[in-house]
């Protein structure tokens, strides 16, 4: 399927393109030193592109610098209200500086040992034959298509993340070598935190029973149904195999845990977060579900009591039981559907909002997403969820 998706091919046309053209035209030291400058362009861009990111997650996405103690708070204000303006200004800005000093760098390496280097190397090629040199000029193009490559997946990952096209999003998603490249480079070099936690989750392991006028019933994900009203036309039957109510149910050991370890908390806010916290740290990602789910097998068992007992579930299990903990230590609580993003791209996913009683007011918060980062009201929650759906309010 990988190898007729379209962004595939492009990748593969990326790489193999700069060798075949090399292949043809054959080594010759104008020539190679033209390409080389253009490839140390790409590589000068690359590096801007992953130190700018780098910089950019420290400073704006996770906000650990005085920087921002510089910035009006009426301009930090309107990029907290549109996340992606963040990506759109600053991240370019970082990389292009970046960009600008590597370039450079590159420039005065090549006077000390490039240039002697092709020195040696024409004297080398001079005696050999049109099929060596053909050999050598795709050789010598190699680092280049490799770096054009992994400059072409970061830029698609960034195009992931700002959720452009949901078209897009589903070919990126559905490209092995894109999503391979994504697993073994992207998200090793920026050092996502948030992604390298994660399980390869959330993809349509969130799925839903649709019933129409006539019983014809049809599994949907998350994606396919946001949009569809609800009405007697269409009604949700299941998620994952079980109903809501079936899926948020509790038990008398739930119950007394959740009073148990918030009984001495004051605040909503407290109670909220010692819940959070306890879900999101004791309870694994069951991968072989989530794969299960992904084939529409739905004969496993979901729900916060099968979560608990078990101390493994994915996106809706860890939803269910939080609503239930919740429910048990008097919080007003609800579940969410929406997407959310696993550092590849966007994924059918679940989580919650409480209601802070003190605060009159409704926070978001992800315990899948726990071992990742601050998913308890944190400013970077909008930036890898989105499309929010109430399924639910307790």
């Amino acid at each position: 399927m990988s190898n007729k998706n379209p962004v595939s091919l492009i990748l593969i046309f990326i790489f193999i393109y700069p060798i075949l053209k090399g292949f043809i035209q054959k080594y010759n030291s104008d020539y190679t030193k033209n390409e080389l400058l253009s490839f140390e362009k790409s590589a000068a861009a690359l590096i801007g592109l992953i130190l700018g990111f780098l910089l950019f997650k420290l400073y704006f996405l996770n906000r650990e610098s005085a920087v921002f103690n510089y910035i009006p708070e009426n301009i930090t204000a309107v990029m907290d209200s549109n996340p992606w303006l963040w990506y759109i200004i600053f991240l370019p800005l970082l990389s292009l500086i970046f960009y600008q000093v590597f370039y450079i760098v590159f420039i005065m390496l090549n006077s000390i040992i490039i240039n002697p280097i092709f020195c040696i190397l024409d004297r080398m090629v001079k005696t050999r034959s049109v099929t060596a040199k053909r050999i050598i000029g795709g050789t010598v193009e190699v680092p280049k298509a490799v770096c054009n490559v992994i400059y072409l997946v970061f830029i698609l990952n960034f195009i992931s993340i700002l959720n452009l096209s949901p078209k897009i999003n589903d070919m990126l998603q559905e490209s092995g070598i894109y999503t391979a490249l994504c697993r073994e480079i992207v998200i090793p070099v920026t050092d996502s935190k948030m992604a390298k936690a994660l399980p390869e989750i959330i993809d349509n392991s969130f799925k839903v029973k649709i019933q129409n006028d006539d019983g014809i019933s049809t599994w949907e994900d998350i994606k396919k149904y946001k949009n569809i009203p609800f009405s007697k036309n269409h009604q949700i039957v299941y998620y994952n195999g079980i109903t809501l109510e079936e899926g948020i149910k509790s038990s008398d050991e739930i119950n007394r845990f959740a009073e148990s370890i918030t009984s001495n908390l004051e605040s909503d806010r407290a109670k909220a977060r010692e819940i959070y916290k306890w879900i999101g740290s004791n309870i694994n990602y069951d991968d072989a579900k989530a794969q299960r789910i992904l084939n529409n097998d739905f004969s496993l068992k979901s729900g916060a009591v099968t979560t608990f007992n078990t101390r493994k579930g994915i996106c809706f299990d860890y939803a269910c039981l939080y609503v239930a903990m919740s429910r048990a230590a008097g919080l007003k609580v609800r579940m969410i559907t929406g997407e959310g993003f696993n550092g590849i791209s966007w994924v059918s996913h679940a989580w919650n909002e409480v209601y802070l009683k003190e605060e009159e007011k409704w926070i978001k918060l992800d315990s899948t997403f726990y071992k990742g980062g601050n998913y308890f009201n944190s400013k970077r929650f909008d930036m890898d969820h989105k499309n929010p759906k109430i399924i639910g309010e307790w």
